[in-house]
């Protein structure tokens, strides 16, 4: 029994007709004598799509009960049993209910295809993983029910359902997709023309891609290598060179011309690794591909015309973008074709673009034959060049009797080799040159001249001269690939440095300034960043004298203030430059401080991110708190407000005649009212300074017993319950007299609401060293400690559902007042059960007067 085969019909909105689709697929098979069964079909009350169940078996769906609702499923285990040749399964990103067999729709569907059950699903293109975000983006609607889209790729059929946006509205219109209640709302917002668009945009798109992948699959099982020009497909070589970002950019446009073009970018990589390819351009250029909506990609390769070739087309390329050689005429005429004109010999039906730019003969020349060597080395080659084949021949002339040509060449070879390895190639050949010299004068027949009487001999020293190049050519090869390969080496390992700092989540600049110092031994390393003065008038890449340059971060000391001031340059960016002391670095070093320049530049983007999401906190919270004034206070204003202007238009009234005694509740009831209203203005305008720091205080040293009195007075009758075991040798502390009265009354006041009766709360005092604490203790309910922090935050009371009893600023505005005071106010729990509020303010030191932090302070300032 094989696999079932799975055919989805894809939409790009509800109501395209992806149901109706399926169901009349259904009859068509069922009409050929198939079995097919309906499994799940969700019609929306849509009467189109209800009649097309007509005639087809329909399976009765599964209930299951749910937080007290029943629920009815696609019941997987009567379908398996039943086992139809072909299923009808609706909505295959659905979410099953909990307790299902599967909790997604597509794993009931995998079940089905693994037990050779043929399925035929429906999907709308909002749906698929892959596209959630961007779904959600144009429509503003989040989507939680998603689909892999690895599941709907696996589809042997996937067959899209379009529709014009304006057929679907006027379908909509109709009412055969949503009640007619719903229409309006749904024209008017997800159903608008430009969304539906999007969408349908989106389901082409993914189709296309659908439609793509199973071409190239056909052409790689039929084994065809030629292009099929379906669609423009532009593929762009780079070489890590400063033309890539012209190349790139020509290449965009190229694409552009063609709806659906795509644009691919590749650099090729030599197997070996060694590259003269910039990490840093490599990394901006490709940035600039995926910003255009292209994709990069690397390769390895030798050959890189053969590489190039081979990429595009296995990517079905139709157009290739090459750059002009940067080599100049003298490296071209010596090293033959190019890159560029081989490529475009071995490129058969692909067209190739041949691009100019700026850096045309100018990045490359000849390559230096011993660049890999120092110049200690090749002057200790040329020593040995001028010295050991005399030497060697003053030794061999004493021996000319007892050894032949033969022995004379082989002996001078060796020490061409020896200075092939000491020296490199020059001092090799002029080793060569002088030895074969030295053979024709000192050992060849007739002695003494250069001229050579046997053939042979001129055959043996013409082989010996040639032999020579060709061995101090291969050993000066090895050598410089031993170098080049441990600079690699020591370059990957600086690399992977980076990289595992990068991984590690390692951000800080100086460090990584400082890991730049220590790897090449440099004096300082800055990173500096440009500020280009208004009226220079240049481009952001332009550099002059009207630059300001600024010192973000330095490792190191003896920092440079300015590039100019800097041994070393390496770009970072647009405007920024790591400066580098010490000493002068090769290209080499250049190229991989480039990579730690990019990772600078990232993390300086990213501290400045930080700080602007930081700076804007405040600003949130500010708009936060101000929306939750507005959502809390208006009930705790209208009601004192009401109260009074009730009160005070009774006694106004000439229709009724008041007793004194209705007269006297009237006037405490306007009074009452309107100190309540002060005070909710008065905590209002403190919490507003708090927030932006401009509530004044003024500390002095105070005595608690002068303070906790004034506290109670201000609750009225209903302070007077209120235990005070206050000692009255308790240390003074350092406060402001008005706000530490106004800290206690709303820390009682909260105490008093929560306590049960017959059981008042405590307050008491204690030292603790430099310390003193005053502790409001009830026997409430207390707090959960998950909400502790909760209570101190504006606009919260804990239990409550409306605003009858206050906005909620009083334990918030106590800890903001006790916290510009130098204290701290921290809750605990009470023993045996409560709540104890702990105010915890400095010790005033003996002798001690007024510390001003500003303007007198509130309740003093009132007392005056």
């Amino acid at each position: 029994m094989g696999r079932g085969r799975l055919r989805v019909y894809l939409g790009s909105a509800p109501g395209v007709g992806k149901t109706y689709a399926m169901l009349g697929e259904g009859h068509r098979r069922a009409e050929r004598g198939t079995d097919v069964v309906v499994g799940f079909v969700e019609t929306h009350d849509r009467r189109h799509t209800a009649d097309m169940l007509d005639g087809l078996e329909v399976l009765p769906r599964r209930e299951i009960a749910y937080r007290g609702t029943s629920f009815t499923e696609m019941d997987v285990d009567a379908l398996l049993r039943r086992r139809p040749a072909v299923a009808l399964v609706d909505e295959l990103a659905h979410t099953n209910v909990p307790g299902s067999r599967n909790e997604k729709r597509w794993q009931d569907i995998e079940e089905l295809l693994g037990a050779g059950i043929d399925v035929v699903s429906t999907v709308n293109i909002q749906h698929l993983e892959s596209l959630n975000d961007v779904v959600e983006r144009i429509t503003g609607v989040p989507q939680r029910e998603r689909v892999p889209d690895a599941v709907v790729r696996a589809a042997d059929q996937v067959e899209l359902v379009d529709m014009s946006p304006e057929a679907l509205r006027r379908r909509m219109a109709h009412g055969n997709i949503y009640p007619a209640e719903k229409v309006d709302a749904s024209l008017g917002n997800y159903f608008r023309v430009g969304n539906l668009t999007a969408l349908r945009e989106l389901a082409l798109l993914w189709t296309a891609d659908k439609v793509d992948e199973a071409m190239q699959g056909y052409r790689a099982a039929h084994d065809i290598e030629g292009t099929w020009e379906t669609r423009e497909r532009v593929v762009v070589a780079l070489t890590g060179g400063p033309e890539g970002e012209t190349l790139i950019r020509r290449a965009a446009r190229i694409a552009a011309r063609s709806t659906g073009g795509d644009l691919l970018a590749v650099h090729v990589t030599r197997s070996d690794g060694l590259t003269g390819a910039s990490p840093a351009q490599l990394a901006a250029q490709r940035t600039l591909v995926e910003t255009l909506g292209g994709t990069y990609h690397q390769v390895l390769g030798d050959d890189i015309p053969k590489a190039l070739m081979e990429f595009a087309r296995a990517e079905n390329a139709t157009q290739l973008v090459l750059g002009g050689s940067r080599r100049s005429r003298l490296a071209a005429l010596l090293s033959g074709p190019g890159i560029g004109a081989t490529t475009i010999r071995d490129s058969g039906e692909i067209d190739v673009h041949l691009v100019t730019h700026g850096q045309i003969g100018k990045g490359r020349g000849l390559p230096r034959p011993h660049g890999s060597l120092t110049l200690r080395r090749r002057l200790q080659g040329f020593a040995l060049a001028v010295i050991l084949p005399p030497l060697l021949t003053l030794a061999l002339v004493n021996e000319r009797q007892d050894l032949n040509l033969v022995s004379d060449v082989l002996l001078f070879l060796l020490v061409v080799v020896v200075v092939a390895v000491v020296g490199g190639l020059l001092p090799a050949l002029l080793a060569a040159v002088g030895g074969s010299l030295l053979l024709n004068y000192y050992f060849t027949q007739p002695l003494h001249t250069f001229n050579i009487s046997e053939t042979n001999n001129s055959l043996a020293l013409g082989v010996f001269v040639v032999v020579a190049a060709l061995v101090s050519s291969v050993v000066d090869l090895a050598a410089r690939r031993t170098r080049q390969a441990a600079r690699a080496a020591a370059e990957s390992e600086t690399l992977g440095t980076l990289a595992g700092s990068i991984l590690r989540g390692e951000t800080a600049l100086p460090a990584l300034l400082e890991r730049v110092r220590e790897a090449f031994g440099l004096t300082s390393v800055t990173l500096l960043e440009r500020t280009t003065h208004p009226t220079s008038g240049r481009g952001a890449a332009a550099r002059g004298p009207a630059d300001r340059w600024t010192v973000v971060a330095s490792a190191g000391t003896d920092r440079c203030e300015r590039p100019q001031d800097a041994d070393t340059e390496v770009p970072a960016g647009d405007t920024l430059m790591l400066g580098l002391r010490g000493r002068p670095l090769r290209a080499e070093d250049q190229r991989v401080i480039g990579a730690f320049a990019a990772q600078a530049a990232v993390i300086l983007e990213r501290h400045r991110l930080r700080e602007a999401a930081a700076a804007a906190v405040p600003i949130a919270e500010g708009d936060r708190m101000r929306t939750a004034l507005l959502a809390a206070v208006g009930h705790d204003l209208r009601t004192p407000l009401a109260s009074a202007k009730a009160a005070v238009t009774s006694l106004r009234s000439d229709d009724i005649q008041w007793t004194p005694q209705d007269h006297a509740e009237l006037l405490l009831t306007a009074d009452e009212s309107l100190d309540r209203l002060a005070r909710l203005v008065d905590n209002l305008l403190d919490m507003s300074r708090l927030q932006a720091g401009m509530l004044s205080v003024v500390n002095r040293p105070l005595a608690l017993d002068e303070v906790v009195p004034l506290a109670l007075d201000d609750l009225g009758a209903a302070g007077r319950p209120v235990v005070v075991d206050v000692p009255d040798d308790l240390a003074v502390v350092l406060a402001d007299p008005g706000l530490l009265e106004r800290v206690l009354a709303n820390l009682v006041g909260n105490a008093l609401r929560f306590s049960p009766p017959g059981n008042p709360p405590v307050i008491t005092g204690s030292s603790l060293g430099d310390r003193v604490e005053l502790r409001v203790i009830d026997r409430g309910p207390g707090i959960a400690a998950t909400e502790i922090e909760r209570v101190f935050a504006p606009f919260q009371r804990l239990g409550d559902t409306d605003n009858t009893t206050g906005v909620g600023l009083g334990l918030a505005l106590s800890r903001g007042l006790t916290e510009a005071m130098g204290g701290t106010l921290n809750p605990e729990e009470t023993p045996g059960g409560g709540l104890t509020m702990v105010v915890s303010l400095n010790a005033a030191p003996p002798q001690s007067g007024p510390t001003s932090l500003g303007q007198p302070g509130l309740r003093e300032r009132e007392s005056r």
